[in-house]
């Protein structure tokens, strides 16, 4: 086996059965991220406002959540404090989409559980990016042992 035949065995290893739960009310966020992750190796499930990936994340548990700030129904934030009120759901990593210009204060990403953020317009390589690193970091803690 050759060394790039080698990485890509790897890489379906890395992302096997890792299922990653978008949510987003926009349409065409929705279709560039999943097309990038799936081609990645991931299972991807969708959501479009935050009641439906509520519903989505207790029923499917996902291994990470990518989740707009700004939504129908429930905001991103407000999805995020509720999964993690919820035992099933509390170690969901977390990616938060935002506008561009938009902060999130520090303290409410850490109330919330936000392991991270990205701004509109993005990189669909720098959101595999992130789901990468998440999806490490979430491994490496459950190894551990540790809370994430």
């Amino acid at each position: 086996m050759n060394q790039e035949q080698l990485h890509a065995v790897n890489q379906q290893e890395r992302t096997q059965r890792k299922k990653i739960l978008i949510a987003d009310d926009e349409a065409h966020i929705l279709h560039v991220v999943t097309m990038k992750l799936s081609n990645a190796g991931y299972e991807v499930i969708t959501a479009m406002d935050g009641e439906e990936a509520l519903e989505l994340c207790r029923s499917k548990k996902p291994d990470l959540l990518i989740t707009d700030y700004q939504m129908p129904y429930l905001t991103g934030l407000e999805l995020c404090k509720r999964l993690r009120q919820d035992e099933q759901t509390a170690r969901i990593p977390v990616l938060m989409l935002t506008a561009r210009g938009f902060d999130i204060e520090s303290h409410e990403m850490s109330e919330a559980g936000i392991n991270d953020v990205i701004s509109k317009p993005f990189s669909p390589r720098e959101i595999l990016r992130k789901v990468e690193n998440l999806l490490e970091n979430a491994q490496t803690v459950a190894r551990q042992g540790l809370e994430y």
